[in-house]
């Protein structure tokens, strides 16, 4: 009996001591889980096809309330496809051309210009054709197109100017067609700016490097201070920091410091690298005596009359989701006239009552901000404690509830000067948390920083902004959105980097990619041309105008 008792009690703590063991396990169990899900919860509750949100801290029960997930990454495949479609109709528009030496490139002094069907005198609103044969330096005529021609009518007392249209025959001929738009005397013009060889040049050169620009990024850790190389590519095997647009997939690099992390990078300045892609021999083609030559000799004139033609059907208001003609318009007095929609006399403060205005761009859009403030003086600029060209402007009314303000663009940012990155991000997720609403207007302008780079990067910065706008239209429909294109620059500026070539380009991709999207066109592009400025900041009487438009279109 006692032996019975003493073996009851032996498989009792034996029991119990398994039991102990078990709770032991489980415990360690449910450490190592709770450790491995809050070190790495999105992968663990992905694997069990969980809803996860620490926004809300809702790892296991699901709010009242549907969750809005945010915007899923875009399609690499997707992307990559759209971004081939719009780059090969450009190199279908830019075929190799041969290039073995000056003399069989095109020659402005020795390719002709006719006019066809020449008159004494021509009628407003008439259209001149001018026929155009290039020829090489030794008088051959060329057997293939190419060039990258400028036409540009212009009445120097008038204060007017238009631009003309060019056709390429793809055999060395041309058709420049001027739809004559004022009377008096009208001077015709068309400029050489760089022969199909230079063309051909440029477009091979500028797809084959991201370093013609240098970026030095600046960290900020306590006291130190430490510079590294930045890109949109980096060729190193050093450490980088890289700076994600997760739903775009569009980085930015910087050497990563030692000991220093990447979230301390706070400013950037950039300067010209001594670096080409284009080969020697081609490099006589872009010497400024080879830029922008004029092929008719000196301007030839012609004179314009009313004459007696019917009185010219009203145009209805310019308004968003019109496509610009081309010519989009002409000058005259100083002042700009859309050829296909007119113009009505708007008081800009009246307009601009109870807005919300957000320009998103570069240098050109600030000129907006400043023409803003210059002529309306209640406005007030508001503080936003950054320093120097590039920070973020604020400018309100109060009385009358308008807000103005101004914020460039993400990477890459060209400046000599050091400018801070510390809120730098793409346009898109700025208008992907714009709320939008029937007085609230987006202005967007892109392109002359994209220019040193291969065309892609525009491309697919254009097609990510694009995106953005779709989203927004769709959930704020009433939302006015307004694209400013990018103007002609200076014929002196560095040209494998800067030529307007480059810039003609990007204009073509940018009319591509937004055609079809509700929003107005501000074709500042066809606006410089016909004002002659060759300015990348064009004067604020251009500026003045651009924004007429504008007001026409929001109001």
């Amino acid at each position: 009996m006692e032996n019975s008792k003493k073996m009851e009690r032996i498989r009792t703590m034996k029991t119990m001591a398994s039991r102990k063991s078990l709770w032991v396990l489980l415990l360690i169990v449910i450490i190592w889980v709770s450790f491995t899900v809050f070190r790495n919860p999105p992968k663990i509750w992905a694997a069990f096809k969980l809803p996860v949100s620490f926004s809300g801290w809702d790892l296991v029960m699901k709010p009242s309330c549907p969750t809005v997930l945010p915007n899923p990454p875009v399609s690499l495949k997707e992307t990559e496809l759209r971004v081939w479609e719009v780059l090969e109709k450009l190199d279908k528009q830019i075929p190799p051309r041969p290039f073995t030496h000056l003399n069989t490139t095109t020659s402005a002094t020795h390719s002709t210009a006719t006019i066809l069907n020449p008159r004494d005198t021509y009628c407003v609103g008439d259209q001149l054709d001018v026929l155009l044969v290039a020829k090489d330096y030794s008088g051959r005529r060329k057997e293939y197109g190419g060039d990258f021609l400028r036409a540009r009518i212009f009445s120097p007392a008038l204060k007017a100017g238009a631009s003309g249209k060019v056709t390429d025959f793809n055999n060395g001929t041309y058709l420049v067609s001027f739809t004559l738009f004022w009377e008096g005397p009208v001077s015709l013009s068309i400029l050489l700016m760089h022969p199909s060889e230079g063309v051909s040049a440029l477009w091979r050169a500028r797809k084959q490097g991201y370093d013609r620009i240098i970026f030095t990024g600046l960290f900020v850790s306590g006291t130190s201070q430490v510079r590294t190389d930045c890109a949109l590519v980096l060729n190193t095997s050093a450490e980088l920091c890289q700076y994600l647009d997760a739903q775009d997939q569009e980085a930015f690099y910087c050497v990563k410091p030692p000991n220093v992390p990447c979230a301390a990078l706070t400013h950037m300045q950039s300067k010209n690298k001594k670096v080409s892609y284009l080969r020697q021999q081609e490099r006589s083609l872009f010497e400024r005596s080879n830029i922008g030559v004029e092929i008719m000799g000196k301007p030839k004139v012609i004179s314009v009359s009313k004459c007696n033609k019917e009185a010219v059907p009203a145009k209805q208001r310019c308004k968003l989701g019109m496509v610009p003609a081309i010519p989009s318009g002409y000058v005259w007095k100083n002042s700009w006239n859309p050829a296909s929609c007119s113009l009505a006399p708007i008081k800009m403060k009246d307009c601009l009552r109870g807005k919300l205005i957000h320009l998103m761009g570069d240098s050109t859009l600030r000129q907006w901000m400043e023409y803003f403030k210059s002529k309306i003086n209640t406005l007030r600029s508001v503080d936003l404690h950054e320093t120097g060209k590039l920070q973020h402007q604020l400018a309100v009314d109060l009385d009358e509830k308008i807000n103005i303000q101004w914020q460039k663009h993400g990477y890459p940012l060209i400046g000599s000067l050091v400018y801070s990155v510390k809120e730098i991000e793409n346009m898109a997720r700025i208008i992907d948390r714009t709320g939008g609403e029937k007085n609230t207007v987006i202005v967007i302008s892109l392109g002359q920083h994209f220019r040193p780079f291969p065309i892609d990067v525009f491309i697919r910065r254009a097609l990510s902004v694009h995106r953005a706008l779709q989203r927004l239209l769709l959930r704020s429909p009433d939302t006015m959105v307004v694209l400013k294109t990018e103007n002609t620059r200076e014929m002196t500026s560095d040209v494998e980097r800067f030529s307007d070539f480059h810039g003609y380009t990007q204009y073509l991709a940018l009319k591509d990619i937004f055609q079809g999207l509700n929003v107005g066109v501000i074709d500042a592009w066809d606006m410089t041309i016909a004002y002659g400025t060759n300015d990348v900041h064009p004067p604020q009487h251009v500026v003045g105008s651009q924004i007429n438009i504008f007001l026409d279109y929001i109001c």
